[in-house]
C-alpha cells in the first residue's frame, strides 16, 4: 500500500509539473509571436505553417489511436472549429493587440463556460455562479474602461480576444459531451483547426501578408514542433491525470504568468483599471472553478440512476 501510495504521488508530482509547464509555455505565448511579427514574418501565415506543421507530426499517433474517434465525426468537427478558432484568434491577438488586455479578456471564459454549460449540458446556475458571472462583467466592464465602454465600440482585437475566450469555452462543452475522445485527436483536431482558421484569415488580409522566404518557414515549422506541440500535449496530460478543479487551478497560473511577463520583459503598462478588472476575473475564474469541483466530488448516484446535467 505504501508503494501504491508513493506511485499515485508520483504520478500526480509529474502532471502538476506538466500542467504547470504547459501554463508556462502559454503564458510566454506571446513572446515568440511579437518577436516572430517584428521579424518581418506577418500574417496568418504564422499560424498556417507552425499549427499545420504540429498537426502532421501527430497523424501518426491520430490513426492508431482511431479506435477511439471513429463514429465521433461530429464531436471532431465541433472540436476543430471551435479549438481552432479559440487558438487563431488569440494568437492574431496576442501578436496585434495589447497582451494584458488581450489575456484578461480571453480569460473570460470561465463565464462562456457557465452560460453554455446550462444550455447545453442542463447544469445549475448556484447562487455562486451567479456571484462569479457578476464578478467577471463587472471585471470586462472595468477592462474596458469603465463607462468609456458605451462611448468607443470594441476594438477588432477585442473582440477577438472575447471570441476566442467564447470558443474556449463551448470547446470544454463539447469535450464534455464526446468524453473519451483521444487526446491525441483533440490536440491534432485543435492545432489543424487553428490552420485552416488562419487560411481563412489570410484570405481576408487579401494577399497583404508577407510572404516567408524558406529559412523563415523552417523557422515557423521549428516553432511549431519544438513549441507549440509540447506546450500543447503537456496541457493535456496534466489536464487528463489531476483531478479537475486543481488542474483548472493551476491553469490559471497561464494569466498571471502572461501579465506579468509582459509587464517585466514587454511594454505593457497596468492601467488601475486593468488591475482591478483583472483581479474581479481573476476572483470569478477561482469562484467557478471551486464550484465545478465541488460538483465533480459529489457522491455518486445510485446504480441505475441517472445523474442529469453532468456528462463529464
Amino acid at each position: 500500500m505504501c508503494v501504491k501510495g508513493m506511485s499515485v504521488r508520483r504520478n500526480e508530482s509529474v502532471a502538476t509539473s506538466s500542467l504547470l509547464l504547459g501554463a508556462l509555455f502559454w503564458g510566454l505565448f506571446w513572446w515568440p509571436l511579437k518577436a516572430i511579427d517584428a521579424a518581418g514574418i506577418h500574417g496568418s501565415i504564422v499560424q498556417v505553417i507552425a499549427f499545420g506543421a504540429a498537426t502532421l507530426l501527430m497523424l501518426p499517433l491520430v490513426w492508431h489511436d482511431r479506435a477511439g474517434w471513429r463514429g465521433r465525426s461530429v464531436n471532431l468537427l465541433l472540436v476543430t472549429l471551435l479549438g481552432g478558432w479559440a487558438n487563431a484568434s488569440l494568437v492574431v491577438a496576442l501578436t496585434l493587440g495589447d497582451v494584458v488586455r488581450v489575456m484578461l479578456l480571453f480569460y473570460l471564459a470561465p463565464v462562456w463556460t457557465i452560460l453554455a454549460a446550462r444550455v447545453m449540458l442542463g447544469e445549475p446556475i448556484t447562487q455562486l455562479r451567479i456571484l462569479a458571472l457578476v464578478l467577471a462583467l463587472s471585471g470586462l466592464y472595468a477592462t474596458l474602461g469603465g463607462s468609456e465602454i458605451f462611448a468607443t465600440a470594441p476594438s477588432l482585437i477585442d473582440l477577438l480576444a472575447l471570441s476566442s475566450g467564447l470558443a474556449f469555452a463551448l470547446n470544454n462543452v463539447v469535450v464534455r459531451v464526446g468524453q473519451g475522445l483521444p487526446n491525441s485527436a483533440r490536440t491534432a483536431a485543435i492545432m489543424a483547426g487553428c490552420a485552416i482558421i488562419s487560411l481563412g484569415y489570410m484570405v481576408f488580409e487579401g494577399g497583404t501578408a508577407t510572404q516567408p522566404d524558406a529559412t523563415q518557414v523552417m523557422l515557423l515549422v521549428a516553432f511549431g514542433v519544438f513549441c507549440v506541440l509540447p506546450g500543447t500535449l503537456a496541457t493535456f496530460y496534466g489536464v487528463a491525470h489531476l483531478a479537475s478543479g486543481k488542474a483548472a487551478i493551476l491553469l490559471l497560473s497561464e494569466l498571471v504568468i502572461g501579465v506579468v511577463s509582459a509587464v517585466l520583459i514587454g511594454d505593457a503598462h497596468l492601467s488601475l483599471n486593468e488591475i482591478f478588472g483583472g483581479l474581479l476575473i481573476l476572483l470569478a475564474a477561482v469562484i467557478e472553478i471551486r464550484t465545478e469541483a465541488h460538483a465533480d466530488d459529489s457522491p455518486a448516484p445510485p446504480v441505475g440512476s441517472i445523474q442529469e446535467g453532468r456528462l463529464s
